[in-house]
């Protein structure tokens, strides 16, 4: 484990005492809960959670056998995934229930690498993730937002210094974390005002029989959950 003492983990890549060290994890974990909290930040920032999102709904599609035709992301910070098969069934409840989680279990993800010092792995999966949204995108913007964000990644991951790599990789796993559970619940507040009738949760309440509600609660649990478990993975060298 990453943790295991004052000369593995954090400590050697930061070449920090332990407590300056813990400062940064906290700084980072403030400064992503910002970036979700703030209009503007959010309003920018959101992008990468709506390719994060729909690289989910594509990943499961391909799991369960669906045909992937194509991702669509537009300058509103929505998107759209669409495959072809089954219309109804399994296949497409998990295909249709993957995207809200996705942010969130991918933090997760990110965090037991980073406890586990494997963060050159976090910066890989994020690429590759890139490079596959990028093969499905259909339109110039999303395009754009894809390119956009895999030239920070490149940036980061092979010009940048280990403290800066570092600081990158537990601002976006703090990010996905906090920015996983936001839109769960601008779901429900557009659903109260009536203008999410095409929902993920709506659509699953379709599929299923079960109130949108109840889908927006599980989806809710889920995020939450996420943030919960990933968040003591990457607090607890401040913790120490």
């Amino acid at each position: 484990m990453g943790w295991s003492g004052d000369d593995s983990g954090i400590w050697r890549l930061f070449d920090l005492q332990p407590g300056a060290a813990g400062t940064i994890v906290v700084v980072a974990g403030v400064g992503a809960l910002a970036a979700v909290l703030l209009a503007s930040p959010w309003r920018i920032a959101r992008n990468v959670v709506t390719i994060v999102h729909e690289a989910g709904h594509a990943i499961v599609a391909l799991l369960v056998g669906r045909r992937l035709r194509g991702i669509r992301l537009h300058s509103d910070t929505s998107g759209v995934t669409v495959s072809r098969g089954k219309p109804e069934g399994p296949g497409m409840v998990l295909t249709t229930l993957a995207g809200y989680p996705a942010p969130a279990l991918l933090g997760l993800l990110f965090a037991g690498l980073v406890s586990a010092d494997r963060m050159p792995v976090v910066l890989t999966i994020a690429g590759a993730l890139l490079l596959g949204v990028l093969v499905m995108v259909r339109n110039a913007y999303g395009v754009f937002a894809v390119l956009l964000s895999a030239a920070v990644l490149f940036v980061v991951a092979f010009v940048a210094e280990a403290v800066p790599q570092a600081v990158f990789v537990y601002l976006m796993t703090w990010f996905l974390l906090f920015g996983g559970v936001r839109p769960v619940f601008e779901l429900q507040a557009k659903r109260r005002r009536g203008v999410a009738r095409d929902s993920d949760a709506d659509q699953l309440a379709r599929l299923t029989g079960l109130p949108a509600v109840l889908w927006v609660l599980v989806l809710a649990v889920l995020t939450v959950s996420c943030l919960v478990v990933g968040g003591m993975l990457l607090i607890e060298p401040a913790v120490r």
